[in-house]
Formats: structure tokens, C-alpha cells, sequence
């Protein structure tokens, strides 16, 4: 599907729509309807059951989303959180200098000087795509955080976070006492990030608020030992540099421990990109000659990162490879410039010795990967719109369906508790004929559905059965009432990684 075909889509069916819509939307904010919040609240829940799963130091919190100046100074955030603007002197329009340049330099511009961007827009003849015009300025640094009075007086400044991984570091020394003051330590955040974006743009993908999941693991930067072995023959998509300086966009599949042999990486690193791709493939279902891992130069990376990969994912809605989640080995960037700012030391004392820890984050743009996951597994099959959602992602589980809803309701009432009460997701649907019922649920991505018709009555109380029919294959099998929860239980349970 095309964007606006896949955005009306999940707009009818109320996944998303435009904030404050009554009064026309508002720019890069969106809204979650009932499908949409239970699916961004599955995903969620699968981000934290696989990454937080890794090991048993490793925690969920939940910090706050507002943040002292004197937090982003000490970041880099207040001086280097900047995309280039471009704005056109005819209209004054404000672009980004990226999405301006995508069909000429489709890599980005990231480690480019203003003067350089602007020199490439002038000499490819870019045009104003609001009005034509050739009149575009030079690039000037948009920092995007969004700033706020704080206090009472007005006089203090604060700033919506603009990642999640700020908490983790601030959390830091407190999380050190509360855990068993070893190392590697892992701090998670699931939350609300804010950016001024220039110019928010297609759909889940470039807006002002958003959320993130990101793990930040705290460790020795010697001796981070990870179950490298049991990784080590997973094939890999990388993109490395020295791959596309040759002009190369595919990916060469190599394995964990060539990548680490050969290509460089440190084994905690590669090791964690395995889990990252097993998470996308085997968690999330995306096919995995549809992802890649992208690396990004010297010049092209975070300006606190060492070593950076986005994992992208070609999202045929968009026309091409978007970035859904990251690996980035961060150094001791962070906690040294947090101790500077905070004037308080936050080494630690690992086997006798002082030490500042190294940071590894993994990153995951759940917005990005809700859309990720409508662009996937939501498509045609034959006639009908079908919503091929991993089971234990879908918002809706079962669809319990009376056929003739005065005749078979009660049973169906029975039935719908019956499963609500094993924690199943059901939700009960009495509107039209079964086959637009089943319709619905195809399209909200449900992977079965429960039909109490005549023959459930004819069985009897004590033996009384239903249709389960099965969302993928449309096949139907009669099944006892008392062995609903049995039969479809386990194709509900997320999947563990195999290496924690």
C-alpha cells in the first residue's frame, strides 16, 4: 500500500488519527484509538519482555519527562540537538535540509557544514516544494528541543526531554544502590519524547511527540562478557561504510563472528546487534530481507556515539529504508559529562578499582514500528483486507461472535468472560452477518474467532461447542467451550530470546 491508501486504512479502523482533528489536526501529533493503543501497548510490552528479559539486572523506570536546563547543557543536548533548516525567501517556508536532499544525496547530510548543504542544494537546483522557487537559504542550525518556563517565577528554564536516555543516566547512582551494585547494569525507559521537528512528515515517522523504548546497559568497558558463542552464526544484514562508499544499498549477510573477525566490532557489540535483528525478525515479524543494519561514518554519527547502526527496515508504504531502532556504543560520554555538570563523581568501584562505566544503548522508535507493522502484515488477500499481525501482537485476540444474537447471546456473554478471565484480549461482535464480522476482525488483525451458533445449543451445557476459525487460513474446527483457553492460549505467548 501507498501512505495515504495505508493512513485512511488505519484511520477508518481507528488506530490513529490527527490530534485536535475537530479543529482541523495538528502537525506531527497524532492520536491512538482503541486498536491503536492496545497494539503500541503489545509492542511495548514485547520491547520489555525481550530486551529487559536479557538478564536479571537489568530494570524498567519511569523518570520524568521534563528536565532542567542545566540537564540538557551538561548532555550536548542544548548546543548539538540541531537538524540544518532550509528556508525559502520567496514563501518562507521551512524545510529540513534532509528531506529536501533525499533524491540527491538519499544517505542524508549528517557530518555536512551548513556551507557544504547549501552548496549541494544551490548546485542541484532544488526548488521550494511549496511555491518552486530557487530562492532557498543557506542551512542554519534548528536546535528541536522543546523549552518551558519552570517555577514560579518564570525565571528558570526546562525542557521536555527529547530522548529517554537522559533518565537513565540521571537514575544512574540511584539505581546503583538499589541493585547489587554490579556491573553490566541495565536501566530501561519506555516514555514520551518531544522535538520541535522543521517539518513532520509521513505520518508515525517524523513527529513532535513520540515514544521510545531505549536500554541503557552500564559496563566495564574491559570485561563485558555476553554468551557471545550462542550468537555467533547468526547472519547479519550490514551496511558497512566502506559498502556504500562503493555506492551499495543492500546489505551483505555476514555472520556475528565474521563482523567481529573481520569487520571490528567488539563482541558485546555484535552480540547485541544479533539480539536487536532476532528481536525485529522473530518478535515483530518483519521479514528479514526487508531489514538492514546501517552504519553510520565518523562524520555521520551522534556526536556521542563511537560506534552507531541503525537497524532500518524498507517500508514499501514510504518508497524505501526507514530507521526504526538503533545500537550505539555510547563510551563514557554520558556519565562523564553528567559528573562535570553535576560536580558529582559517578565512578563506581568494580573488583577494587574505580571506574567510569561505558554505556551501550539500544534504541526502538515504537511509533515508527507500529506503522512498521501495518506496513508489513496489513495488505490483500483476495477480497478481503487481512491484518496477518503476529498473535501475541494483535489487539484484539478473539472475536466472539453470536450468530443469531438474541438466540446465542448468553452463550456468547459465557464464552467472552470465559476468556477475558484468562487474560485473553476478546471482544464481542453482534453487528451484520458473520461474514462482515469476520471481515472486521480480519482487518483489526484478530488471529481467531469464536462462533456460538445452533449447534452449541444442540450440544448441550455439559458438552457444548463453538467455531474457532482461524484468521491466516480462514479454516474452522469445532471446539469444546472448556478447551478454549487451551487451544489458543500458546499461540498468544511472545516468544523469549534464546540466548538470555
Amino acid at each position: 500500500m501507498k501512505i495515504d491508501e495505508l493512513y485512511a486504512l488505519l484511520r477508518r479502523r481507528g488506530v490513529l488519527w490527527p490530534s485536535a482533528e475537530l479543529y482541523g489536526g495538528a502537525q506531527g501529533l497524532y492520536d491512538y484509538g482503541p486498536l491503536g493503543a492496545a497494539l503500541k501497548h503489545q509492542i511495548e510490552e514485547a520491547w520489555a519482555a525481550w530486551f529487559v528479559g536479557l538478564s536479571p539486572d537489568y530494570y524498567l523506570i519511569e523518570p520524568s519527562e521534563i528536565l532542567p536546563e542545566a540537564v540538557v547543557r551538561a548532555s550536548g543536548h542544548l548546543e548539538n540537538f540541531t537538524d540544518p533548516e532550509v528556508e525559502c525567501e520567496s514563501c518562507h517556508s521551512a524545510f529540513r535540509a534532509d528531506t529536501l536532499l533525499e533524491k540527491v544525496r538519499p544517505d542524508g547530510v549528517d557530518g555536512l557544514s551548513p556551507a557544504e548543504i547549501g552548496e549541494i542544494v544551490h548546485n542541484a537546483h532544488v526548488r521550494c516544494p511549496t511555491c518552486g522557487s530557487l530562492a532557498l537559504s543557506v542551512p542554519r542550525p534548528f536546535n528541536l528541543m522543546f523549552g518551558m518556563e519552570f517555577g514560579v517565577t518564570g525565571k528558570e528554564r526546562a525542557y521536555l526531554q527529547p530522548e529517554t536516555a537522559q533518565g537513565s543516566y540521571l537514575a544512574f547512582p540511584r539505581m546503583w544502590d538499589v541493585g547489587r551494585k554490579a556491573l553490566p547494569l541495565g536501566i530501561a525507559v519506555i516514555g514520551r519524547a518531544y522535538r520541535n521537528e522543521i517539518a513532520p512528515r509521513q505520518v508515525l515517522f517524523r513527529m513532535r511527540a513520540f515514544t521510545q523504548a531505549e536500554l541503557q546497559i552500564f559496563f566495564a568497558a574491559e570485561s563485558f562478557a555476553v554468551p557471545f558463542a550462542r550468537v555467533q552464526d547468526e547472519k547479519l544484514p550490514l551496511l558497512r561504510v566502506d559498502r556504500r562508499e562503493k555506492g551499495e544499498e543492500s546489505p551483505e549477510w555476514v555472520s556475528a563472528a565474521v563482523a567481529v573477525r573481520d569487520g571490528g566490532l567488539p563482541e558485546f557489540y555484535a552480540y547485541h546487534l544479533v539480539q536487536m535483528f532476532r528481536f525485529l525478525r522473530d518478535g515483530l515479524g518483519y521479514p528479514a530481507e526487508r531489514l538492514r543494519f546501517f552504519e553510520k561514518s565518523v562524520k555521520e554519527r551522534a556526536f556521542y556515539n563511537r560506534i552507531q547502526f541503525d537497524a532500518e527496515l524498507h517500508v514499501e508504504s514510504l518508497g524505501g529504508y526507514r530507521e526504526i531502532g538503533a545500537v550505539h556504543y555510547r563510551g563514557d560520554y554520558d556519565l562523564g559529562r553528567h559528573s562535570q555538570g553535576s560536580g558529582r563523581d559517578l565512578s563506581v568501584t568494580v573488583d577494587g578499582r574505580s571506574i567510569l562505566p561505558h554505556v551501550l544503548e539500544l534504541t526502538f522508535g515504537v511509533d515508527r514500528n507500529l506503522w512498521g507493522v501495518a506496513d508489513v502484515h496489513l495488505g490483500k488477500d483476495g477480497d478481503r483486507t487481512l491484518w496477518r499481525l503476529p498473535p501475541y501482537l494483535a489487539p484484539v485476540a478473539v472475536g466472539v461472535f453470536p450468530l443469531i444474537p438474541k438466540e446465542h447471546g448468553a452463550t456468547a456473554d459465557r464464552v467472552l468472560r470465559l476468556l477475558s478471565e484468562a487474560g485473553l484480549r476478546a471482544r464481542a461482535d453482534d453487528a451484520g452477518t458473520i461474514g462482515k464480522r469476520y471481515a472486521r476482525m480480519d482487518e483489526a488483525g484478530a488471529p481467531f474467532c469464536v462462533t456460538v451458533d445452533g449447534t452449541t445449543l444442540a450440544d448441550g451445557p455439559d458438552h457444548d461447542t463453538v467455531t474457532l476459525r482461524h484468521r491466516d487460513t480462514k479454516a474452522q474446527e469445532r471446539v469444546p467451550i472448556d478447551a478454549l483457553v487451551a487451544r489458543i492460549a500458546p499461540a498468544l505467548r511472545f516468544p523469549r530470546p534464546v540466548s538470555a
